[in-house]
């Protein structure tokens, strides 16, 4: 980090330790004993750290910052729900059919919708529902896809050990341990705008898929997208089929359009999940689609089940009506394209400088960064990038003040507040940055 000596974020890590393991709450916030990030605010498009480190943010907690940190348009709407209103009752408010005829008025894909607490939860209640409307099992999801923390999605293509030269398809395993070999039983992985395995799995299973999974601009893996084609491929293989097309846009829903993804590419799913950008940063989630879809859910007998204590509770609620708003009827999601565009544009100033091959992938909004020819086309194709200078590179930028995963997987996202940003300074930290990482190699 900028500072090596930090006293007050040792301390807090070695505090941590004694309560939670790897002193996180949340694995992924550990980086390491000399690295891992305790906060003391944020605010707009910066955080600050326990010991006075101050950074430019392209993390935005995995995406869900649109707007800017403790954005007040936001905030005082929650304040006002919480002190007029209340938190939480158990029971129904005229706030629910705002939030979803907010979503409808920009999204028409969904007829009827569902709340949930996080991205989890919501591809849960999706999935959940697919398989009641349609009275089948298994589930297609495509390789470097990324659709929360359950079991079942919790196996993946091991690309980071796998040969490019191999002819064998990348193993599938688990995230780790806890998670039941039979939890992959009615699951079946494909690469991304690969046709032909499409059809592969459709002649072998189609009588039993419920649903294709798909994460369309790819918010884990880089933001590799579907090509047009391909999604018009899954489209009309389901309807062909009987199936269901879930579309998710946890990552993509409200970021990279007023109505996501499928503003887009003009493909429409079944079955959409939302959540992170809903809200601005409260914890916020959604599922929704057709109305004969939806209406699986219900105290019929043969009837999908879904609920939850804290869905649909004031403060989620009010912050996802209030930021939703605010992207309906402001030019918000345009200033951060831009935003986006001039950041690429310096970025690309910066590399072709050294003369490092690269591409850009996925929307001004979110977009990842391959040190390579060809923008990627799948997972697979994302190994054939330099993903080590890469990791050397944000490393070194968050040395010098920018925060971001250090990770090629993981992309830049980009919140309204992002204008306020010194672009000049920014361009001369990445040429500092991608300097010492060339070096260093």
């Amino acid at each position: 980090m900028t500072k090596p000596h930090k006293p007050q974020s040792n301390a807090m890590l070695k505090r941590a330790h004694e309560n939670m393991p790897l002193g996180v709450a949340d694995s992924y916030r550990y980086w390491g004993e000399e690295n891992t990030v305790f906060l003391s605010s944020m605010e707009g498009c910066t955080i600050t750290d326990c010991d006075e480190q101050t950074f430019v943010d392209f993390r935005l907690a995995y995406g869900p910052i649109i707007l800017g940190y403790r954005d007040e348009r936001v905030d005082n709407e929650v304040i006002h729900a919480i002190t007029t209103v209340g938190t939480i009752s158990g029971f129904s408010t005229g706030l629910d059919s705002d939030v979803v005829e907010l979503v409808k008025s920009l999204c028409p894909n969904i007829d009827k919708m569902r709340f949930a607490n996080s991205g989890t939860e919501a591809v849960i209640g999706a999935v959940r529902t697919a398989r009641g409307f349609t009275k089948r099992n298994k589930i297609v999801v495509v390789e470097g896809g990324f659709h929360g923390l359950h079991d079942e999605v919790m196996w993946k293509s091991d690309v980071d050990n796998w040969e490019v030269s191999d002819e064998k398809p990348p193993e599938i395993i688990p995230f780790g341990a806890g998670i039941p070999q039979s939890t992959r039983e009615h699951q079946v992985s494909v690469p991304l705008n690969d046709f032909k395995a499409i059809d592969s799995v459709f002649a072998q299973h189609g009588d039993d898929i419920a649903a294709i999974l798909i994460e369309p601009i790819m918010g884990n893996c880089g933001s590799i997208a579907s090509t047009q084609a391909y999604m018009q491929k899954l489209r009309d293989v389901c309807d062909a089929n009987d199936s269901l097309l879930i579309m998710d846009e946890v990552k993509t829903g409200f970021r990279v359009a007023k109505g996501g993804a499928q503003a887009l590419y003009g493909i429409y799913a079944d079955l959409t999940t939302y959540a992170k950008a809903m809200g601005n940063g409260y914890p916020i989630a959604a599922f929704g689609g057709k109305a004969n879809v939806m209406d699986a859910i219900s105290f019929a007998k043969d009837g999908v089940t879904h609920g939850g204590t804290y869905t649909a509770n004031m403060v989620a609620l009010s912050a996802a009506k209030a930021t939703l708003t605010v992207l309906k009827e402001t030019d918000a999601l345009a200033t951060i394209a831009t935003v986006g565009q001039k950041i690429q544009a310096l970025l690309s100033r910066v590399f072709t400088k050294f003369d490092i091959e690269h591409c850009f992938a996925g929307p001004d909004a979110m977009f990842g960064v391959h040190f390579g020819s060809e923008v990627p086309q799948n997972y697979r194709d994302w190994k054939k990038t330099n993903s080590d200078l890469y990791t050397q590179f944000a490393l070194n930028l968050i040395d010098n003040g920018v925060m971001l995963e250090p990770d090629s997987r993981e992309p830049w996202f980009i919140c309204e507040a992002h204008q306020t940003v010194d672009l000049k300074w920014l361009e001369q930290v990445a040429e500092q940055s991608m300097s010492a990482a060339i070096n260093a190699e």
